[in-house]
């Protein structure tokens, strides 16, 4: 049944809604890839289920040009809603809040008007709906399970509420960076606050180590690197009369470039070994990698910034917004299989009562703007060599 675009577009939005309202945290998203698996179905859309709960539908198999490839991820966060939405999250604690149901209803449009035109793509077409973006390595799993096979070129997209609407950044290169994480323990011997003497105070190592590791990226490496070391969290509870006998810091590592997380990784043992010890205390470290920088190929990022263009969108290296983010995607993994590009797409917008669609992502009053879904299926259209909605 042939249905107009606008039909199509007021169908994504529907589903957003939907989808907004029943969240699903990182490996858990089996309603939701039930919901994308049925409105495939309905469409007519061959796919197959792939790492458990992702889902690959695939276009126009028979087309002569280069398999392209368009990613959604679909997983939630715990986090409690505070947007006042009159379709607010009905699971207690989970929260689309990163957009991440906008990114999947915007690819479910994409289907929908592709199937529409499928006899005029000049690609074969893959959509990739992918589970455990936040964390769960899903990309991975994914590449695992022969998602990538046969595809030339991807892209990607994220909603960005510090971008306006209408503004759009894919640079050539790093968009978004690499991360990891750290975990220290350091055991000392506890005792009595009055008796510090006594002790071998792991409270006071802490505070050392703490100031000494945020010296990392001012001191230890070159000022060009793009690079964040942050404790984030010191767990010291005892007593107000009681020096305890171990203390645990944990931390964030981001890097812009994969050569620098060996020399990171090495500065943050060698600085908390040296420091505990010179307080007389003793260091267990783990470091743990996540997601390596989302790195663009500069053949697609071109393509895709001239799409964007022909859709309105103001792209411009001058944007206030500086790049690399700090922030990471596991994005990063596709782009490290096969060429493809990663857009940040712009959806704050000013009103009468102020700025609309700017809380951050994983903010608790974070909210969708849903004008972005049309926006984006224009862009991956021009990408594919589709009929653009009009």
């Amino acid at each position: 049944m042939i249905k107009s675009w606008q039909d199509i577009l007021e169908s994504a939005i529907a589903s957003r809604h939907w989808l907004h309202q029943h969240p699903e945290l990182t490996w858990e998203e089996a309603q939701t890839a039930d919901y994308i698996r049925t409105k495939l179905t309905e469409l007519g859309i061959t796919w197959r289920a792939c790492a458990q709960y992702g889902t690959v539908a695939t276009l126009a198999s028979l087309a002569d040009g280069p398999h392209i490839a368009f990613r959604a991820d679909m997983d939630a966060l715990p986090i409690t809603e505070t947007s006042g939405v009159d379709y607010c999250s009905i699971e207690s604690g989970k929260m689309h809040a990163c957009g991440h149901d906008g990114h999947t209803a915007t690819l479910l449009a994409t289907a929908a008007w592709f199937r529409q035109n499928e006899s005029l793509l000049p690609h074969p077409i893959s959509l990739l709906f992918q589970p455990a973006e936040e964390g769960g390595h899903g990309a991975k799993k994914m590449i695992e399970d022969g998602a990538l096979k046969g595809i030339d070129c991807i892209y990607g997209w994220h909603n960005w509420p510090a971008l306006a609407y209408g503004e759009a950044l894919c640079p050539d290169g790093p968009v978004m960076s690499g991360n990891g994480t750290f975990h220290i323990t350091l055991k000392g011997k506890g005792g009595h606050a009055s008796q510090p003497e006594m002790t071998h105070d792991p409270i006071l190592a802490a505070a050392a180590v703490t100031l000494n590791l945020q010296q990392i990226v001012s001191r230890r490496l070159p000022p060009q690197t793009n690079a964040v070391v942050s404790v984030t969290s010191i767990d010291a509870i005892s007593n107000v009369t009681v020096i305890p006998d171990k203390v645990k810091l944990e931390g964030s590592i981001r890097l812009s470039q994969p050569q620098w997380r060996a020399p990171i990784n090495q500065l943050i043992e060698e600085i908390t070994t040296a420091t505990a010890k010179s307080y007389g205390v003793e260091a267990d470290i783990e470091i743990r990698s996540r997601y390596e920088a989302t790195i663009n190929h500069p053949e697609p990022a071109g393509h895709y910034r001239v799409a964007l263009q022909e859709e309105g969108s103001d792209y411009t290296t001058r944007s206030k917004l500086l790049m690399p983010l700090m922030a990471s995607e596991d994005f990063s993994y596709y782009l490290n299989e096969i060429p493809g590009a990663f857009a940040l797409v712009g959806m704050a917008e000013d009103s009468e009562e102020g700025q609309k669609f700017s809380a951050p992502c994983h903010s608790p009053r974070y909210v969708f703007n849903d004008d972005v879904i049309e926006k984006v299926v224009k862009v991956f259209s021009r990408l594919a060599g589709a009929a653009v909605p009009e």
